[in-house]
C-alpha cells in the first residue's frame, strides 16, 4: 500500500453504512474508544424501528417508541465524538487496507474499516396491480399512510409480528380491517396475536392469498384466493367506495450494493462469523442485514457492539502496520454537530414544549447557524388566514436567533396560499414551505437553510453538471405528512437540486392541510412527488438520481 495516496487528514477509522440500532450501537462503542467514526445513513437515523410506536421489550426500558429510543442512541454516540452524514452510499471499494465509499451526490470517503448495517426494506409481493396502485391504495407503512383510509375498509396482507401490530394501529382510522394470512396460523408469538381479540374491527382469513388489486385511478377491489378450496372471490367495500391494501410480508436485505463483493446466502443476507466479520478483511456486518433467527432491536444492538469491538482491534493493527498516526476525533460533540443532527436532542428530550422550537433545539441550532458561510433570509408571505398564523408563529421563533439568519415578513393576497421562502441576499433559492416544517420535516428545513447559506451538503461534480444541464423551468412539489419518516429524504433531495439550479423550484406541503391537492391527484400515500403540476406523479422514496431521471425525461 502506497501510504502517500492516503488522505490521512480525512481518513476515518470506521465508516458505518446504515444508521439503525446496529449502526448506532457500534458508533457508541467506537466513539467511546476514541476512534474516528462516521455513520452514513441515506434515509433516517434510527432505521425501520422509528415507525414503531411502542416498544415494551427492550431491557431496562419499560415503554418507549422506536424513534425516542434510537434518538437517544444517536445522541449518546454523538456525545462520544461520532460523526453523522445523511447520504446514500452507491459504490463501495472493500478490498485492500484502505476502503472507499462513494455517495449518490459524488462525495468520496476513505476508511480503514467498514461496518455494513444496511438493514432491510419492506418486501413486495408482486401481485397483479401492486406496482400500478402503489400510492393510490397499495401501501407499506400504516404510520405514514393509515390516515388516508379514515372511514374506509382495508386489507392487511401478512401474518407476522408487523402485520398484527400494524392491523391494530390501522383501527385508529379504518372502519374495518381484514387480515389475509397465507399460512394456517400466525407466524408471530401467540402473546402478540392474542391482542387481536381486543379489536372487533379486525377479522382474519387464514390460508388466503391476495392475487390482484384493481380499479380505476384507485383500488376499488381485490381478488382473493382461498387456498383450502381454490375458490377466487372479489372483495369490495360494503359502501362501494375505494379500499386500502397494506402489505407486511417481511423485509428484503438491502445488500445489492455488496452483491458479488462479499459472501451472501441464497436469500441475500450477509454471512458473518461470531465476531460479525464478513468474507473480506476489515469488513463487518451487523443487524437485520445478517443471517439470524431473531430480528429485534436488542439483537441488532448486540451485533453492533460485537462488530465494534472487533473493528477496534483490526483498525489499531492496520494503523500500526501502515505506520499511520491515530485519527483525531472532533474536539467536542457540540462543535462537530452536523446540521442533520441538530434536531435529535429535542426529539429525545424530556423538557416541555415552549412552542415549535424548544430551548434545547435552540441551543443545538446555534451550533449549526455558526457554520453558515453567508446570511440566509427566510421570507414569510402571510395573509391573515389560519395557516398564515401558524407560519407566522413559527417564523417569529426563528427571529433574532443568529446574525446569519434573517426573517422578513411580506403581505400576500388574501386568496393566495401563505408560505415560507428561503433566500440569500442575492435572491430566492427556489425553496418554499407551504406548511410549518414540524415533525420529521424540521430536519429538511434546517438542511435547506444550510444548503442556501453554504457550505451546504457535498455534491459531486458530475451531479452538479447534470443538474445545471436541465433546460427550462421545473416545479417539484413534495406532498408529505409530518409523521412520515420517508418524506424528508424526498424533500431534501428536491431542495438540494433547487439550491443548485436557477430553473428548478422545490416546495413542501403537509398534505393533511391541502385536501384539494390530495383529491386532484388521488394521493393515498406519501411521499408523493408532483413534477410540473402533474406532468409526472411519483410515489415512494426517491433520491437525487431518481428525481433527475424523472425531470430529464420530460
Amino acid at each position: 500500500m502506497d501510504t502517500k495516496k492516503i488522505r490521512t487528514k480525512d481518513l476515518y477509522d470506521v465508516i458505518i453504512v446504515g444508521g439503525g440500532p446496529a449502526g448506532l450501537s457500534a458508533a457508541i462503542y467506537l466513539g467511546r474508544a476514541k476512534y474516528r467514526v462516521l455513520v452514513m445513513e441515506k434515509e433516517r437515523f434510527g432505521g425501520q424501528i422509528t415507525i414503531t410506536a411502542e416498544i415494551v421489550n427492550y431491557p431496562g426500558v419499560e415503554k418507549t417508541s422506536g424513534k425516542a429510543l434510537t434518538d437517544r442512541m444517536r445522541l449518546q454516540a454523538e456525545a462520544f465524538g461520532a460523526e453523522f452524514v445523511l447520504a446514500e452510499a452507491t459504490e463501495l471499494t472493500l478490498d485492500g487496507d484502505i476502503k472507499r465509499v462513494v455517495t449518490a451526490d459524488g462525495a468520496e470517503y476513505q476508511t480503514i474499516g467498514i461496518l455494513l448495517a444496511l438493514g432491510a426494506s419492506p418486501r413486495k409481493l408482486g401481485f397483479a396491480g401492486e406496482k400500478e396502485f402503489q400510492g393510490r391504495g397499495v401501501a407499506y407503512c400504516a404510520t405514514c399512510d393509515g390516515e388516508f383510509f379514515t372511514g374506509r375498509e382495508v386489507l392487511v396482507v401478512g401474518g407476522g409480528f408487523a402485520a398484527v401490530e400494524e392491523s391494530m394501529f390501522l383501527t385508529k382510522y379504518a372502519k374495518k380491517v381484514t387480515m389475509l394470512v397465507i399460512t394456517e396460523d400466525f407466524t408471530c408469538a401467540a402473546g402478540v396475536s392474542e391482542q387481536l381479540k381486543n379489536y372487533p374491527q379486525i377479522s382474519v382469513r387464514f390460508q388466503t392469498e391476495l392475487i390482484e388489486a384493481g380499479g380505476g385511478t384507485v383500488v376499488e377491489y381485490a381478488r382473493i384466493r382461498d387456498n383450502k378450496t381454490g375458490e377466487i372471490t372479489e372483495y369490495r367495500a360494503e359502501d362501494g367506495g375505494n379500499i386500502g391494501i397494506f402489505v407486511f410480508v417481511g423485509y428484503a436485505p438491502a445488500t445489492e450494493i455488496v452483491r458479488d463483493k462479499i459472501v451472501l446466502n441464497e436469500q441475500g443476507y450477509v454471512v458473518t462469523n461470531q465476531n460479525q466479520a464478513t468474507s473480506l478483511e476489515g469488513v463487518y456486518a451487523a443487524g437485520d442485514v445478517c443471517i439470524k433467527n431473531l430480528r429485534q432491536v436488542v439483537t441488532s444492538v448486540s451485533d453492533g457492539a460485537t462488530a465494534a469491538t472487533s473493528l477496534e482491534k483490526y483498525v489499531s493493527e492496520c494503523r500500526e502496520r501502515l505506520r499511520l498516526p491515530r485519527a483525531q476525533q472532533p474536539e467536542t460533540a457540540v462543535k462537530s454537530r452536523a446540521p442533520e443532527t441538530a434536531h435529535a436532542a429535542a426529539a429525545a428530550g424530556d423538557g416541555a414544549e415552549e412552542g415549535f422550537i424548544t430551548a434545547e433545539m435552540r441551543e443545538q441550532l446555534l451550533c449549526v447557524f455558526d457554520r453558515f458561510a453567508r446570511k440566509v433570509i427566510v421570507r414569510a408571505y402571510l395573509n391573515g388566514t389560519g395557516a398564515s398564523g401558524e407560519l407566522e408563529r413559527f417564523a417569529d421563533e426563528l427571529k433574532g436567533m443568529h446574525d446569519r439568519l434573517e426573517l422578513a415578513f411580506e403581505n400576500l393576497e388574501e386568496t393566495g396560499e401563505p408560505f415560507l421562502e428561503i433566500c440569500t441576499e442575492s435572491g430566492s433559492s427556489g425553496i418554499r414551505y407551504y406548511s410549518v416544517p414540524g415533525g420529521h420535516e424540521f430536519n429538511s428545513f434546517i438542511i435547506a437553510l444550510y444548503n442556501a447559506a453554504g457550505p451546504g451538503q457535498k455534491l459531486g461534480e458530475r451531479v452538479v453538471e447534470r443538474i445545471k444541464a436541465i433546460e427550462g423551468r421545473h416545479l417539484l412539489q413534495v406532498m408529505a405528512t409530518l409523521s412520515c419518516t420517508n418524506c424528508p429524504e424526498v424533500v431534501m433531495a428536491t431542495q438540494k437540486i433547487a439550491s443548485v439550479s436557477d430553473g428548478i423550484d422545490a416546495e413542501m406541503y403537509d398534505l393533511s392541510k391541502f385536501p384539494e391537492i390530495k383529491e386532484k391527484y388521488q394521493i393515498m400515500a406519501v411521499p408523493c412527488l408532483i413534477i410540473d403540476k402533474g406532468e409526472k406523479v411519483l410515489f415512494g422514496k426517491k433520491g437525487i438520481e431518481e428525481i433527475l431521471e424523472a425531470v430529464e425525461g420530460l
